[in-house]
């Protein structure tokens, strides 16, 4: 019986993370910079475009860092409606709310440092030349 009930949660978490991954993933990647276009232009940004572009990846990754805490937020509820027996055998692992509250904090403190490197950039580029 418990294993069916995990085996339905998982599922139901399953159907609730799938679409806001895949909106978040197209969300990030709208803006986003590849890891050499990041790196090329960190080493030689000047101009005020150049800090708008590396302000507009910064913020897209912290939208994907948000909605990433969202899904594990709303996991956790799911989590806590129906816990796992994992919620006492394996406190802290990946099927329990625990973990998706743990992650959720993880995702919003890299948000918020995301966010801290737009407003950095977006001033460099109201200063730039």
């Amino acid at each position: 019986m418990l294993n069916r009930m995990n085996r339905r949660s998982a599922f139901a978490a399953a159907l609730v993370a799938a679409p806001l991954m895949l909106a978040s993933r197209a969300t990030a990647q709208a803006k986003t910079l590849t890891h050499k276009q990041l790196a090329d232009l960190i080493a030689t940004a000047k101009t005020a475009d150049d800090h708008r572009k590396l302000a507009d990846h910064y913020r897209a990754i912290a939208a994907k860092h948000e909605m990433e805490a969202k899904q594990h937020q709303d996991l956790a509820k799911m989590y806590k409606a129906n816990p796992t027996s994992s919620e006492v055998k394996r406190p802290g692992s990946p099927d329990t709310a625990a973990h998706c509250l743990t992650y959720a904090e993880h995702c919003r403190k890299a948000a918020k440092t995301m966010t801290d490197m737009a407003v950095m950039h977006d001033e460099m580029a109201k200063n730039a030349k």
